[in-house]
């Protein structure tokens, strides 16, 4: 008896002296009531605007950590390997930074699943050089961001090319050296296509030689020497986006509009915003309104190039390219008032606006009043009847821009309200104005669109460019 209670005493000790089960990271992190994301600033990644935080790895975290329950505290780093290093050493719980797949990376850390795809392309300056087609092509240095997976691509193949001139940096981020080649410092860099798209709506003469890697995965990035417990929250996360058509939207807004490039309208443009808008800026400003007057002036672009004198084959004229009963309608007595055509055209696109339906947010809330401005309200709902009869959302512009194309067609557009329309037409109108839009928040913020009219001059090229 005595035997059996000393080693009951001993159990007891030695339980009593047992550490305490350690939490998951998932019951750490909730614990904590913050979500740790590292992540790179730039426009394709993480940034600050006059609203706050954005950018699409942003929005994706802080949707994340809402599911989760806690909140979002971002970490932002201009350099990878720096970043690296802060999940490395626990410092942050994910990588949110438009990361992709390397060998080297996949084996010191964890990926999440892929939800965005890049082709990586070699890039110069238009009219600086002939343009290469392969690397063997390359007449001088190439220069690459250090610790990215540009730099680890062509640490992996450098045996095949032993005469190929590159180097890495960790003085720049990837827009760093896309500036150092529009100003001719370097000659060459490499960029993933997302980021390519975007500076070129403000830097036109960026130019394409060729791609060095297609169907580029970009994932989060996760401590692999830790429990699975949050990773499998994030392959959860993601699965929900894709099913729902939320990843989808989201992808949309943020890259959707500039995947097209055109060389002469992006040159015409930001020609025009040097030496045109400034004549016409503070009207846009005071006739604004509840608008962004910058949006107001995009409009006012892809209506009639800032010409307060166009006129169309149908009859619309003005600054807002206004038909004559919209005119009326607004109090416009002159459409070729600058003053009145902005003006007349701004209330008639806050009408718009106020028509559509309250439970659609921002952004699709603004294209869709794009849309119907150019199309006419009537041919909008119908479109967004026929995208619900057809299983889509009719409160997401991606679902109802497939739609809109269909008002062409008899068998679809028999069935509307109001017929026939040329439903093409919306689609490339947002899209254009979506574009002029964000170069001119670009330029604006940057304090790059002048006070006065100036003229300058874009370097002859040989196309847009494109492959």
């Amino acid at each position: 008896m005595l035997r059996w209670l000393v080693s009951f005493l001993v159990l007891g000790l030695l339980l009593g002296c047992a550490p305490e089960p350690q939490p998951s990271e998932l019951d750490a992190i909730k614990e904590r009531g913050v979500l740790r994301v590292g992540t790179l600033l730039g426009p394709t990644s993480y940034y600050l605007d006059a609203n706050g935080e954005a950018g699409i790895e942003y929005v994706l975290a802080k949707n994340f950590a809402d599911e989760l329950g806690v909140e979002l505290e971002m970490v932002s780093r201009y350099n990878v390997k720096n970043l690296m290093n802060l999940l490395a050493t626990r410092e942050v719980d994910l990588l949110a930074a438009g990361l992709d797949r390397t060998e080297p990376r996949a084996k010191k850390f964890r990926f999440g699943p892929p939800y965005l795809e890049v082709e990586q392309r070699v890039v110069f300056r238009q009219g600086s050089r002939n343009r290469p087609r392969s690397l063997d092509e390359l007449d001088a240095e190439l220069v690459v961001v250090e610790g990215s997976s540009h730099h680890d691509w062509l640490l992996s193949i450098a045996a095949e090319y032993p005469d190929l001139q590159w180097r890495a940096t960790d003085e720049q981020d990837t827009a760093g050296l896309l500036q150092q080649v529009i100003d001719g410092d370097i000659a060459y860099t490499i960029a993933d296509s997302n980021t390519l798209d975007l500076q070129r709506r403000y830097f036109p003469n960026l130019s394409v030689a060729f791609t060095v890697r297609d169907n580029v995965d970009i994932a989060w990035m996760l401590n692999q020497h830790v429990d699975g417990s949050l990773y499998a929250e994030v392959i959860r996360y993601f699965g929900d986006l894709r099913e729902s058509g939320q990843l989808t939207q989201l992808l949309d807004q943020h890259f959707g509009h500039v995947s097209s490039f055109n060389y002469v309208d992006t040159s015409l443009f930001i020609n025009a915003v040097q030496s045109v808008l400034p004549k016409y800026r503070e009207l846009f400003e005071q006739h604004a309104g509840s608008l962004d007057w910058r949006l107001l002036a995009a409009i006012s672009y892809q209506e009639s190039h800032w010409n307060p004198r166009a006129v169309s084959p149908t009859g619309v004229r003005g600054m807002m390219m206004l038909t004559l009963p919209t005119a009326k309608a607004m109090g416009v007595t002159s459409r070729l008032n600058p003053a009145q055509s902005i003006e007349g055209g701004a209330r008639y696109f806050e009408r718009m606006l106020q028509r559509i339906p309250a439970r659609i947010q921002e952004p699709d809330r603004i294209w869709f009043a794009l849309a119907a401005y150019n199309i006419g309200y009537g041919h909008l709902e119908d479109a967004r009847i026929l995208t619900q009869q057809q299983g889509g959302d009719a409160d997401r512009w991606i679902d109802v821009r497939k739609r809109l194309p269909l008002l062409r067609q008899k068998k679809f557009y028999r069935q509307t309200r109001f017929g026939f329309a040329r439903g093409d037409e919306p689609v490339r109108y947002v899209g254009n104005i979506r574009r002029y839009y964000d170069t001119l928040v670009w330029l604006d913020e940057r304090g790059r669109i002048p006070a006065k009219p100036m003229t300058i001059t874009i370097p002859e090229g040989s196309g847009d460019g494109a492959e």
